[in-house]
Parts: C-alpha cells; sequence; structure tokens
C-alpha cells in the first residue's frame, strides 16, 4: 500500500505541535494545471553535504535533489536509480558489481560516473571528514574499519571503478542488507572537481551545489526559513517528475501550521496533540504508524569525568519511573503508541517463523514506579546522595517541549528527591550538543536508514559514532560483532543474537530508556497526489508526487 504522509521535518518525529485551529477561508487555492506542491518543515536544514548530514530534515531534502544508486519505490521495495539494474553479486556474496545508466547527469549536464561514488564514499570513511554515518560501512565494505581508525588510507577503500559507468565493491562480509545501505544519504555520489572548485563554500547554500536527484535546490541560504525544490531538466527520468516545483516553509509556532492549512497557503500540515485529535474524524486526515523511535540517552561521561547517570540503579529507574502510554497517547497524540523495546513494531519478522520482533522479544524497561522507586532508593545510597538534579536537554519545537515537560512530572512525581532542569535548544543545536557528548540526558530518536535490525542496534556498539554517551559492553560487542560476522549467513542464529542484544542494552544496563514508536497525522488536500513516506532510509519521497484537480 501506498506510504502518504507529509513534510514534516521530525521524520523521524514526523509531528509538529500545531495549535492554531479553525478553517479560515481559502484565499490561495492554486490553479488547476498548477504543478506547485506546498509543505511544511518543522525546522531549518541542518547540513546539506551528503557526507556529513545525519538528520530527517536534511535526509528528506538531499533525497529530492540527489539520488544513490537504488532508491526506494512507494512500497519500500529498493529499485534501480542512477544504477541501470540491480547488482550483479559474485558466488560468494562479497562482490557486487553496478553499471552506472548513460543517461545519468549531474545538473551542470555533465555525466555521473563511477569516480562520483569512489569520491564520496572515501570522503564519507576519510576520519578527517568527522562523517557520523561512517559506521554504516565499518565491517561492511573492504578496509572501511581500518580507514576509520585511522590504519589505512581512504584510497584503500573497497570500491573501484572497472570503466568510467562500472563501479566494483568489494565487502569484508556478507552483509544482507547491503543493497538496502546503497538508497541512503551516505552513499550518495559527489563531484570531486566541483566540490574543490568550490572550497569552503561547498554546499552553504543551494547556489552552491550540484544536483542529480528529480529535482534542484533554490532559494536556500544555509538557514533560510523557506526554500523551493525545482524540477531538474538534466535527470534521467524527468518524464516521471511531473511537479514543476515544491515550496518549502518553516514552521515552529503552535498553530501556524494549521493556519496555513487552512487559509489555502500549503497543502499538507502535520497534526500532533489536540490538533491530531481534534481533526481525527476530518475527511482530510491521514495517519500511518513508521518506525522512529524515540528514546532518552544517558550520557556517563561528560567533560571526562563520570555523570550521575553512569549509575544503573538511576538509569533503571528514571526508565521505569515514565508512563509512556500517557505519553504517546495525550502529549503526541497523533497515533504513537508506548514502545518497551528498541525495535519498533511492524519493522522486522522472524526469519523462521515470521513473528514480528517486538513479539519475540518482549517487554523491556516497563512503566513501573514501585521497581523504578527501588532502584532509585539504591542509586541514591551508591551515589551518596540525598537528592539530585539532573538536566534534560531536547529540542524547542513545541511538541519537544511538552514532551520534555511530560517527562520531568513523572520523573519528579515519582522519583522522591530528584529534582529535573530542561533545556530546549534549536534542533541543530541538540544534535550538536550530542555529538559533542555535552548533555547529561538527551530526548532523541532514531530513523532507520536500511530494512534490518541492525540500523538500530549498531547504534550502541562502543565506537559507533551515534552512540556519544559513553556507554560500553564488552557482551553487547561481541553480540553485534557476531551478527554482522559468524552469523551473518545463519539468519535464524543471527536472529536470535539480536533478540539478545536488547536483553543486553535494556534489562542489564537500561543504557538508553525507550519512550514510544512515533506515528504521523497530517491534513492534506484531496488533491494531493503521490507523496510517498518511507520506513526507513530517507523519510519522504516527491518525485512521483502531482497536483490533480
Amino acid at each position: 500500500m501506498k506510504k502518504r504522509y507529509t513534510l514534516s521535518a521530525i521524520w523521524i518525529l514526523s509531528v509538529l505541535i500545531l495549535a492554531a485551529c479553525g478553517g479560515g477561508k481559502d484565499t490561495t487555492s492554486q490553479a488547476s494545471n498548477e504543478q506547485v506542491l506546498r509543505v511544511i518543515e518543522s525546522t531549518e536544514i541542518p547540513l546539506m553535504d551528503t557526507t556529513l548530514a545525519t538528520d530527517g530534515v536534511s535526509f528528506t531534502a538531499m533525497n529530492q535533489v540527489f539520488e544513490g544508486l537504488y532508491t526506494l519505490d512507494e512500497n519500500d521495495q529498493i529499485i534501480p536509480a542512477a544504477a541501470e539494474a540491480m547488482p550483479e553479486i559474485s558466488e560468494d556474496q562479497k562482490t557486487y558489481t553496478i553499471k552506472i545508466r548513460d543517461s545519468a547527469k549531474w545538473s551542470d549536464g555533465s555525466n555521473l560516473t563511477a569516480a562520483d561514488f569512489i569520491y564520496a564514499w572515501q570522503k564519507v570513511v576519510d576520519p578527517k571528514s568527522g562523517a557520523q554515518y561512517s559506521f554504516l560501512y565499518r565491517d561492511v565494505v573492504q578496509n572501511a574499519s581500518d580507514i576509520i581508525d585511522g590504519k589505512k588510507d581512504p584510497k584503500e577503500l573497497g570500491i573501484k571503478a572497472l570503466d568510467d559507468k562500472t563501479i566494483q565493491v568489494n565487502l569484508t562480509q556478507v552483509v544482507p542488507y547491503f543493497n538496502s545501505l546503497l538508497t541512503f544519504g551516505p552513499f550518495y555520489p559527489q563531484k570531486e572537481s566541483y566540490v574543490n572548485k568550490e572550497g569552503k563554500d561547498f554546499a552553504k547554500d543551494s547556489d552552491h551545489l550540484l544536483y542529480n536527484g528529480p529535482f534542484t535546490m533554490a532559494d536556500w541560504s544555509g538557514t533560510s526559513k523557506s526554500w523551493s525544490f525545482v524540477k531538474n531538466d538534466t535527470y534521467w527520468d524527468k518524464k516521471n517528475v511531473k511537479l514543476d516545483k515544491i515550496d518549502v516553509q518553516v514552521a515552529k509556532e503552535p498553530g501556524a501550521a494549521v493556519n496555513l492549512y487552512n487559509t489555502g497557503k500549503v497543502d499538507r500540515a502535520p497534526l500532533t496533540g489536540d490538533y491530531a485529535s481534534q481533526y481525527k474524524t476530518n475527511k482530510e486526515f491521514v495517519a500511518e504508524p513508521d518506525s522512529y523511535v524515540y528514546w532518552l540517552k544517558f550520557n556517563q561521561k561528560r567533560d571526562g569525568k563520570a555523570t550521575d547517570v553512569a549509575n544503573v540503579e538511576l538509569r533503571k529507574a528514571i526508565a521505569q519511573a515514565i508512563n509512556k502510554e500517557a505519553l504517546a497517547d495525550t502529549v503526541i497524540a497523533n497515533g504513537a503508541t508506548a514502545i518497551n523495546g528498541e525495535i519498533p513494531k511492524g519493522f522486522a519478522q522472524n526469519p523462521q517463523t515470521g513473528k514480528d520482533f517486538r513479539e519475540d522479544s518482549g517487554d523491556h524497561l516497563t512503566y513501573d514506579v514501585a521497581a523504578a522507586k527501588e532502584h532509585f532508593a539504591k542509586a541514591k545510597q551508591q551515589l551518596g546522595k540525598k537528592e539530585l538534579t539532573l538536566e534534560l536537554v531536547g529540542d524547542d519545537q513545541e511538541f519537544a517541549k511538552k514532551t520534555l515537560e511530560f517527562i520531568q512530572s513523572e520523573l519528579e512525581t515519582n522519583l522522591d528527591g530528584l529534582k529535573i532542569t530542561l533545556k530546549t535548544v534549536p534542533y541543530k543545536n541538540r544534535l550538536a550538543l550530542d555529538q559533542a557528548q555535552d548533555y547529561t540526558i538527551q530526548l532523541s530518536r532514531w530513523a532507520p536508514a536500511y530494512k534490518d535490525p541492525m540500523t538500530y542496534i549498531a547504534s550502541w556498539q562502543t565506537d559507533n559514532n551515534y552512540n556519544n554517551m559513553s556507554y560500553t559492553s564488552p557482551a553487547y560487542d561481541k553480540l553485534t560483532t557476531d551478527i554482522t560476522t559468524t552469523l551473518a549467513t545463519n539468519p535464524e542464529a543471527r536472529w536470535q543474537a539480536m533478540l539478545q542484544t536488547e536483553k543486553v542494552l535494556l534489562d542489564e544496563d537500561a543504557a538508553i530508556a525507550p519512550l514510544y514508536q512515533n506515528a504521523t497525522a497530517v491534513l492534506e488536500k484531496p488533491y494531493v497526489k503521490g507523496v510517498v513516506k518511507h520506513l526507513f532510509g530517507a523519510p519522504y519521497s516527491f518525485k512521483g508526487a502531482y497536483i490533480e484537480k
């Protein structure tokens, strides 16, 4: 079934608290023959450099203007994009040979070549670049791990050009989800001569980018609160791109998006909280679950010193003191559901029995105030403190603020002697705080990069770039290593090991505190067709979207 969603910046979050109501008169409705889609983002785009971006806002934008070797169709099936066909795979499943289609071009009219992929991939794994998503290459592409660790030169990465249009990729081991990875932003191409020519100006705004996707970008300054995607005349499949333009504007304030929608100034508006409930019976209301999971990250070391949340009893107390069902049902209220695990419901199934991962794994760190109080008493005793004050960091979007306030109330009510101070910052700033590991507790989330539970599980390996909280577990690292090596060709044993990771991560270590699996609620004009929401990779595709009046 086609997945139709909003371009909400929360991609991963996919919701914006919209506080305005009621229907104003539609004074700016589109002309019947105009192929212009008008959508909302809830925050500015942090980055447009495909080798450095880490967030859903950026990935949504990049997915409209760049394209990898493969992409996802409306049913999340992997199909050729810049590649002319699916890869030729060697008998041992470790060598992929991929032909780039002759008609694939950059927006300056130059040909897309194998060298463009080689250059971009080498940039991602080069430790000098600081690319957080380099971990997607680790233990996957040959020599990537040694390059990331500074032991080999980036030019030794296991990718080479057999000719201008043919790429050969050598893998370290069998990787069941490798084709899925090739649809994602950190595997997109970049043209080396263009990047070098632009120098420090590269990707700073829409005038300093080269595009190879369905659209190009216009009027983005790097900090813009509005921008446009314009149909790319050099795109190899432009005949199937129906929209001439997509106008995007940022709406952070409560109610702004609904007001814009009700006055006919935008065609799609995300909903959450009271507004999701209010519009649930509206004929233009659309809702679907997704695979984005929200949790609390506990930073165990800050400024080189152990934090209070390095204490496992304290982490367990916090994780079990929050009423996740009330949070999902009354604060988020867009169809989100409480989650007692890391892997979302509906994302992965047992290869032997077909059972969902959540059903197989069961519940972890459930809401249990009595247990939370016991853990908290032990934590205070071990820390030698009668009272604790902890900082909780989150985004400055309205839905995030309300989530933080709910968590603050739950923790201070249920754990006597705990005070929570809130710190809200712009989305981009929170990402920077996470990368610098400058926080104690953080409201965060994860959207899957590829269709396999390892897209979540790998995040907590000791050396993973997303970890950023000094969590380390030899037992967890061994499980993840086994999953990607000795068990890679044994689907059932691999599955059982992945189930075991939740027991270590959550039951034993409470390294994170899962909160809820998100959903999207959106108002959409009936003339909007073909917007696709993906369950992994880049959140949204607009290539096939169109206006039908």
